[in-house]
């Protein structure tokens, strides 16, 4: 008689602490490990926030264009927790080879300056906008534990943090209340321009998609907290990157950021 076995999360757990804190990927992930559900993949990226003990930066959002959510497989946006060991001031270098199959992301990073607690009530943008305290240009470098040519089914990923990597934090956007769907981002890579988007290609205004995390979080009885970062999502796709290159990231007048691969 065919009996199933209930899913067993703690080797997925086990194995993406090690890779995380080896700097190394998971090739060949057995079938049977991959989370049945997406809440169950986010589980299992808190418990290994947990296994880690790493400070907390705060999130990542990813998949807030059609383009991107195509390419990964998903209906809609997705997140994942991120570290403050892997976070540095623009501008800075990077050794390629400790990073795994890179992808650089122009993005705008939102600082809480206000909890967003659990309640009953559904966030809406005004709450998100008195939230927030500070946004910053800056250029997310994605990274996967498992290797870019033979990814596993989405929710592994999601477990994985949806491949939280570096972020790299250049100037605060001045008079951000006025909006950030108008600036216009442009990414070069070693002068010349490879790709550029504007804030509103990220679901229409880059505060969107930390408005649908906050509602994500309430919807399971978890918050977001002041001092937390969140990256909200990138204007510019995933640009893989080669050791050697000069990465920046122009937004407007306003700001730049800047990346040295060695």
């Amino acid at each position: 008689m065919d009996v199933t076995q209930p899913y067993n999360s703690n080797e997925l757990r086990d194995l993406l602490a090690a890779a995380r804190r080896s700097g190394r990927q998971i090739s060949d992930l057995d079938p049977a490990l991959v989370p049945p559900t997406i809440d169950e993949a986010y589980q299992i990226n808190a418990r290994i926030a947990d296994q880690l003990g790493w400070e907390s930066l705060g999130w990542k959002i990813a998949a807030t264009t059609e383009a991107v959510r195509a390419k990964l497989k998903t209906g809609g946006p997705i997140y994942g927790r991120t570290f403050r060991r892997f976070r540095c001031d623009s501008p800075t270098r990077l050794q390629h080879s400790e990073l795994l199959d890179p992808l650089v992301e122009c993005e705008f990073f939102c600082t809480l300056g206000q909890d967003l607690p659990v309640r009953d009530q559904p966030w809406t943008m005004d709450d998100i906008v008195q939230a927030v305290a500070t946004v910053n240009a800056g250029l997310e470098v994605a990274e996967c534990r498992f290797p870019s040519r033979a990814l596993p089914p989405l929710p592994a990923i999601l477990a994985d943090g949806s491949a939280s990597g570096r972020y790299v934090f250049g100037g605060t956007i001045p008079h951000w209340r006025a909006g950030l769907a108008d600036i216009e981002v442009r990414l070069e890579v070693d002068g010349r321009e490879r790709r550029r988007g504007t804030g509103a290609d990220v679901m229409g205004d880059p505060l969107r998609p930390l408005l649908w995390l906050a509602e994500e979080r309430r919807r399971i009885g978890d918050g977001l907290s002041a001092g937390e970062t969140v990256s909200t999502g990138s204007m510019t796709g995933m640009l893989p990157v080669r050791a050697g290159q000069r990465v920046v990231a122009r937004f407007g007048p306003i700001a730049t950021v800047e990346i040295d691969f060695d």
